[in-house]
């Protein structure tokens, strides 16, 4: 195999399997060149990671040693999508009865969800996380974009039992902007003891939906060690329930009279 084609196996092999400790053997045997070959390949390759801004290649040392790609998402790169994406949300015709914002064309599209994934796995790049949680809304598809990037599974918090999930732990809660009690359930089997978790969602206005979800954590005696939220709102009368977070976009403002939205770059951008 020539050095041009291995280069290009093992980029897409390394992008395919993020966060997983390869042997320089295994290369050596895959593509049938030297140790010292794949050492040269493995430098380009990092050296273009970084230079595009999308991640490294992290070496552990030792007989059991070898190489993973840590995917991560330059802070340019980052700045460069949100604004973009807070051009499309301030467009006037997202405004909702109610003032609400449509948001659903954005959490399908697969190229804006991969990037927001890639942003919030750098964000918790360190947190040491083993399960990313979200409740079943319209966040599922970031949660999994996330879990992806950091190779872990997705958990799905529930509104109501299901008879697939077998037996469950339910709480209840108090919604932060209706002040409604409302019910979350979680299968005994989906969450051993004592995991690091992350949790997800694609809306927080008051943080009441995310209390919750850190209450039914603490009955399987969880560590959330991160909480990512695509879009907050400021919203002057709710008082905020959660204070450690990241938000990617803030809604400072929506006006239904003047069919006006200002959205801004959240706080992962400002702290």
């Amino acid at each position: 195999m020539k050095r041009s084609e291995r280069l290009v196996a093992m980029t897409n092999f390394l992008l395919e399997h993020p966060r997983v400790l390869i042997s320089l053997p295994y290369f050596s045997e895959e593509y049938g060149a030297a140790k010292s070959s794949i050492s040269e390949d493995l430098d380009i390759v990092d050296e273009m990671f970084q230079y595009q801004g999308i991640g490294k290649l992290e070496t552990v040392a030792g007989a059991a040693g070898g190489v993973k790609y840590i995917p991560l998402y330059s802070r340019e790169n980052s700045i460069r999508f949100i604004d973009e994406l807070c051009k499309r949300l301030e467009e006037p015709e997202r405004i909702l009865p109610g003032g609400y914002l449509y948001m659903s064309d954005l959490l399908g599209d697969p190229d804006i969800i991969r990037n927001l994934g890639k942003i919030f796995a750098t964000a918790f790049a360190d947190k040491r996380i083993e399960y990313i949680v979200t409740v079943a809304t319209k966040g599922i598809p970031l949660a999994y974009a996330v879990a992806n990037i950091l190779n872990v599974p997705v958990i799905i918090v529930r509104r109501d039992p299901k008879v697939t999930e077998g037996s469950t732990v339910s709480i209840n809660y108090v919604s932060g902007s209706s002040r409604k009690i409302q019910t979350m359930v979680l299968s005994k089997r989906s969450l051993p003891e004592g995991a690091n978790v992350c949790i997800i969602d694609d809306f927080m206005k008051a943080g009441g939906t995310i209390t919750g979800m850190q209450s039914l954590l603490k009955e399987f005696n969880a560590n959330v060690v991160g909480i990512g939220v695509l879009a907050e709102a400021e919203d002057e009368e709710e008082e905020r329930v959660i204070d450690e977070y990241y938000s990617l976009i803030k809604i400072q403002d929506v006006d239904i009279k003047e069919q006006r939205i200002e959205a801004v770059k959240g706080n992962y951008f400002t702290e």
